[in-house]
């Protein structure tokens, strides 16, 4: 809506109509959104575990070394997707390859929201 002229100088002001927002989808509009993002790609890594180690040690490894990490031969390896965690599992061997069985999946929000960062 345009202000009209009262006197020279002046102009009548008036609130702006604004209308409500539905912050949800629109049926079948998420469907359409989650169907853009099922052929993306992401890296996905297991983590058996972590340590650190000096310089000076890293340089002597040769093969037959053995680095020990932080975490428990029994406790569940972590599961990233493109660099955050999703999910933990468990190392099972199918005909000759290593696989993860998961155990256990990091919340479904919080799953959602690590995939953007």
């Amino acid at each position: 809506m345009e202000p009209t002229k009262m006197a020279e100088g002046e102009m009548e002001i008036q609130m702006a109509q604004l209308q409500t927002l539905d912050a949800s989808p629109q049926p079948g509009e998420r469907d359409r959104k989650m169907d853009l993002l099922l052929d993306l790609q992401l890296p996905i890594s297991i983590e058996l575990g972590r340590t650190n180690m000096l310089i000076r040690d890293i340089v002597e490894l040769q093969r037959g070394s053995v680095v020990e990490f932080e975490k428990l031969a029994s406790e569940p390896v972590d599961i990233l997707i493109n660099g955050k965690k999703m999910a933990e599992g468990e190392v099972v061997v199918i005909e000759k390859h290593f696989g993860i069985r998961i155990t256990n999946l990091v919340d479904a929000g919080e799953r959602v929201r690590g995939l953007g960062k």
